[in-house]
């Protein structure tokens, strides 16, 4: 009787351990070997494929060249097991444990590891191709030079592996865990990384041509030298991130945060920019002849850069409204203040982020960074809401945007025409809200029975050429001491006499100095 059927036969009587055996080169091929001792077993070059090992003990075993080609290994204990070279095509692998085993040059095309747990495995120079590793588990693991192309890693956790030189192209890798992981020189063209996090990963010299990279983090992320060419970046958040020399071009990059990035000898040409700051970024030596700053980057607002603009235009100072109230803000102010502005953000969530505020013995500075330009009026119609100047300054702004109007179109400046154009719409759907605000009287009722929000206010926009433009200037600001305030207010506080609008070419100066095309 050969080994193969001295195993099959007591198997058949119910026993199950086979600990330690020298099984090499035998053929189980298959054969029902379900739940099956074979932990420490030598079975390298044997023939296992077909084979049912679900929930087999395969610890420490030896299957290097193993053939398991539709093998069943499902809830199947691998941890330190070595399968290198393997034939695990088409294998099912769900759910089993290969902590720390060796795979390189393994044969996986095509096989399901959903849920499978390789932690610190090493599978350099592994074929995957095709496989489903749903969820995953790769923390650690060694996939160097390995080739998981089309793979469907949807969840994976690959957290600090290693992925240098790993071939990744079309993967779906969406809402994966790729935190500090190494992936230089990796090839993630057309890759799905939607929601994935790379915080801290090395992505030098990487290939992310047409990939989708919309929410996904990037922070603190190493993209020295990679190819984004026509990557779509949508809502990313590339905090800190580097991308010395990296190709961005036509890369969609629409909303995305990137304070801190830096950009050093990077090609930008024809990115897509709606909605993104365009301040606190490194752009030294930067290349970028146009940009797209449509809404849906269908390239209907183009914006050209000799060399010069290019550098102003990726420096520009965060736009920013100011609203200077002739008061200090004491603790009641500041309850009411908050509780106004949470009424005030249920129907304008545009400012999500509190002012910052400076308080002096006199005067409150409250201060909003705003994303783009033209956010700028409608932020100031919303944000000047709580105080008693609000009427006046609302009015004042919708004057201004009026008068706009008028000049540009006189002028048959088309690219102003556009932006005073949306900024009327903007400011038209603030005043909707504003009514909307109004009619709950929230707001009003309880500001009204504050002193600090009957004090003298200044609004005050600087747009990101740092442009400064007064919407309004109580004539009473500075001239009134906060004693003197009292809830009679028919000492004309905020009369429109003593403030005049701005010059006319002050105000389009203004808004020329605006390159975002709407929200």
């Amino acid at each position: 009787m050969t080994i193969e059927e001295e195993l099959i036969a007591k198997y058949a009587q119910g026993v199950l351990d086979f600990s330690g055996l020298d099984l090499a080169e035998s053929n189980f091929s298959g054969i029902n070997l379900s739940g099956i001792n074979l932990s420490n077993a030598n079975l390298s070059v044997a023939n296992l494929s077909g084979t049912n090992l679900h929930q087999a003990n395969l610890t420490d075993a030896q299957l290097n060249v193993a053939r398991l080609s539709g093998a069943n290994l499902v809830d199947a204990i691998l941890n330190g097991c070595s399968l290198n070279v393997a034939n695990l095509v088409r294998a099912d692998l769900t759910r089993a444990q290969l902590c720390g085993a060796s795979l390189v040059r393994s044969e996986l095309v095509r096989a399901d590891l959903s849920r499978a747990n390789l932690s610190d495995a090493n599978l350099s120079g592994a074929d995957l191709r095709e496989a489903t590793l749903r969820q995953v588990n790769f923390r650690r693991a060694n996939l160097s030079e390995a080739n998981l192309r089309g793979c469907f890693l949807r969840e994976a956790n690959l957290e600090m592996a290693n992925l240098h030189g790993t071939e990744l192209g079309a993967c779906d890798l969406s809402g994966a865990n790729l935190r500090d992981c190494e992936l230089r020189q990796a090839n993630l063209c057309l890759v799905n990384l939607t929601g994935a996090d790379l915080r801290g990963a090395n992505l030098r010299w990487v290939d992310l041509r047409g990939a989708n990279l919309r929410w996904v983090d990037f922070s603190g992320a190493k993209l020295s030298g990679a190819n984004l060419t026509g990557a779509d970046l949508t809502n990313a958040n590339l905090t800190n991130a580097s991308f010395v020399h990296a190709n961005l071009t036509q890369a969609k990059l629409i909303k995305v945060e990137w304070t801190g990035a830096d950009l050093s000898g990077a090609t930008l040409t024809g990115a897509k920019l709606h909605g993104t700051p365009r301040f606190g970024l490194k752009t030294e030596g930067i290349t970028c002849e146009w940009v797209d700053l449509s809404s849906n980057g269908d390239r209907s607002i183009i914006q050209n850069f000799t060399l010069e603009a290019a550098k102003e235009f990726f420096n520009a100072t965060p736009p920013t409204l100011r609203i200077i109230i002739d008061s200090p803000l004491d603790h009641e102010a500041n309850f009411v203040l908050a509780g106004t502005y949470y009424q005030i953000v249920q129907e304008y969530p545009d400012i999500i982020q509190l002012p910052s505020i400076e308080i002096s013995n006199r005067r409150t500075i409250l201060s909003f960074r705003i994303d783009n330009d033209l956010a700028l009026f409608p932020t100031a119609f919303m944000a000047i809401l709580p105080f008693q100047d609000a009427t006046i300054t609302q009015k004042n702004l919708y004057t201004m945007a009026d008068m706009m109007r008028a000049e540009v179109i006189q002028q048959q400046d088309l690219k102003s025409i556009k932006i005073v154009r949306q900024l009327i719409i903007f400011l038209a759907e603030a005043m909707r809200k504003t009514k909307i605000i109004e009619q709950t009287k929230k707001t009003s009722e309880s500001t009204q029975k504050v002193k600090f929000f009957q004090a003298p206010t200044q609004v005050i926009l600087t747009n990101s050429k740092a442009k400064n433009l007064i919407i309004y200037d109580n004539p009473r600001f500075g001239k009134t001491l906060l004693h003197n305030l009292n809830t009679n207010h028919n000492d004309d506080i905020s009369s429109e006499s003593g403030y005049s609008i701005p010059d006319l070419n002050i105000i389009v100066d203004f808004i020329k100095g605006f390159y975002y095309i709407g929200q």
